[in-house]
């Protein structure tokens, strides 16, 4: 049994232990470059930070499993199989869930005696999954203001200055007796203009005459169904 794992380990009959960390490097390089081109041409007012994150990792699990494939007909085919086994019918929370395709591609790896290609594979997740966990950027916090109509000039004017144009309006509501704004600011936004301003912009949104309420609430990127 020791001899046959070394020789297994050893071996690479269809891929050397250069090219596959290459592959990988490469792999890493392209999935970072998704999650910029991702979150660069969203337009929505939902982005979500795991489902970006979810597109790097599969995009280096797909590259384990393509140099596991490789030349072989009959493995290929049979991934078809392998892969309709998972089901998303249920909600999902995390969509970070969706990399249990890992699991298959180690089961995959594994069955054709692949355990260099499978190990390295999976480190260079790891390694994805680590550096994303820090580098990706802070989330969103949604601002409703709410007022009468006469107030709508003054708090467009203010939000404007206070964040430097930073903050993107995404609802206006009018009506003949209240108005209400929705922004989307970032985090890190946020905390830096109102350190700069020496004032929280709700209490000075508050001091308008005319403003009744403003709410500040976290933007969840969670995903259920």
């Amino acid at each position: 049994m020791r001899e046959f794992i070394v020789e297994n380990l050893t071996s690479a009959e269809t891929i050397s232990f250069a090219v596959i960390v290459l592959n990988n490097l490469v792999a890493m390089a392209a999935a970072f470059f998704v999650m910029l081109a991702y979150k660069v041409t969203y337009s929505g007012t939902a982005y979500s930070r795991k489902f970006n994150i979810s597109l790097g990792a599969i995009t280096i699990i797909t590259t384990m499993i393509m140099s596991v494939i490789s030349n072989n007909i009959a493995l290929s085919l049979g991934m078809v199989g392998a892969l309709s086994i998972i089901r998303f019918r249920t909600a999902v929370k995390d969509v970070r869930d969706a990399a249990s395709f890992l699991a298959i591609a180690a089961g995959i790896g594994c069955g054709v005696s692949q355990y260099l290609l499978i190990g390295v594979g999976s480190v260079f997740l790891l390694l994805f999954l680590l550096l994303t966990k820090n580098v990706v950027s802070s989330g969103k916090q949604l601002m409703v203001v709410q007022g009468r109509p006469e107030a709508q000039n003054q708090i467009e004017a203010v939000v404007s200055g206070h964040f430097d144009g930073k903050a993107h309006l995404n609802v206006k509501n009018l009506s003949a007796a209240s108005c209400e704004l929705v922004y989307s600011i970032r985090e890190g936004d946020l905390a830096k203009a109102n350190e700069k301003n020496m004032i929280d912009i709700a209490q000075r949104l508050m001091k308008l005459e005319g403003v009744e309420r403003v709410n500040l609430v976290e933007q969840q990127d969670d995903i259920s169904r």
